[in-house]
């Protein structure tokens, strides 16, 4: 019988720390069982975009899965940006900030399902200083943990906590930051700036409760202070907007120019020190599939 449709499954092996030897069989299973040719690429970390592309003109699947993190997903979208193509995620990497916004199962079986069949959203981006960001990315603390988190050798949530009491005791004090947005512009003093395009992070903290992924704007989330109990109130989900603490504005663009360099990440991976970022939206980038 002929397949009735081609699928690609683009695969980063080393994201996870995991082998992904069992999903790409269970990925397989399930387009053998829906009659569907399933074509499987595994990154190397060498020209995988170019190399993604070129096989995509090859075979004109209508679906891609990404198995992997942000970085993968991220870089899927790029090298199919000019193709009608439908990604469905599944989670597979040391940063699942994307799935974790999209509210995806965390069943292997079901995410496949969703992946292969399911409806999809055309979605933004976010581009800072030319980078690309799919849900959040920020200056200050939460940039100075990811840091140490990479070069800390203790993975998994445990890691990451030790990792944040860590940079909570050893903080700098906070920095100055001049913010242009809408015609307008204000100053100042700030611990965290996060530039959102989603609500949550990966571990599921929300940080910005009305963002969109689809709705033409990202959120500059400015947290002026960031002490033990204001860290609390949002670990537990509970973000302090009222208090003063917290200010949230809504824009397409964005210049934000800090008195010091200050630490940068981007969904997750961390960047550098800066102290001028030019934000625009960049509107429906990709189609993701959704649970």
């Amino acid at each position: 019988m002929k397949p009735n449709k081609t699928v690609l499954l683009v695969v980063n092996p080393i994201s996870g720390d995991e082998d992904k030897a069992e999903l790409i069989e269970a990925v397989s299973d399930f387009a053998a069982s829906k009659n569907i040719d399933l074509e499987v690429y595994e990154t190397t970390g060498d020209d995988d975009d170019q190399n993604i592309l070129e096989l995509q003109k090859k075979v004109n699947a209508e679906r891609v899965l990404v198995a992997g993190g942000d970085g993968t997903i991220k870089m899927v979208a790029e090298a199919l940006h000019d193709s009608d193509i439908i990604i469905g995620i599944l989670p597979a990497g040391s940063a699942n900030g994307l799935a974790v916004d999209l509210d995806l199962p965390d069943d292997m079986q079901e995410n496949i399902r969703i992946a292969m069949e399911n409806d999809a959203m055309e979605m933004d981006m976010v581009c800072i200083n030319g980078k690309k960001s799919l849900h959040l990315s920020d200056i200050g603390l939460n940039a100075e943990l990811v840091k140490n988190y990479e070069n800390s050798s203790i993975r998994g949530k445990l890691g990451y906590a030790l990792q944040a009491i860590t940079t909570l005791a050893e903080r700098n004090g906070p920095f100055l930051a001049k913010i242009s947005a809408n015609d307008e512009t204000i100053e100042t003093e700030a611990r965290m700036i996060v530039i959102a395009n989603s609500q949550k992070y990966g571990t599921g903290v929300v940080i910005n409760p009305d963002g969109k992924m689809n709705d033409g704007n990202f959120e500059i989330v400015i947290l002026k202070n960031l002490d033990i109990v204001v860290f609390t109130k949002i670990l537990a989900g509970n973000i302090p907007v009222e208090s003063g603490d917290v200010k949230i504005i809504s824009t397409q663009n964005a210049f934000i120019e800090t008195n010091r360099p200050v630490s940068f990440q981007v969904d997750g991976e961390y960047c550098e020190e800066v102290s001028k970022l030019d934000i625009s939206i960049l509107k429906n980038q990709m189609k993701v599939a959704l649970p």
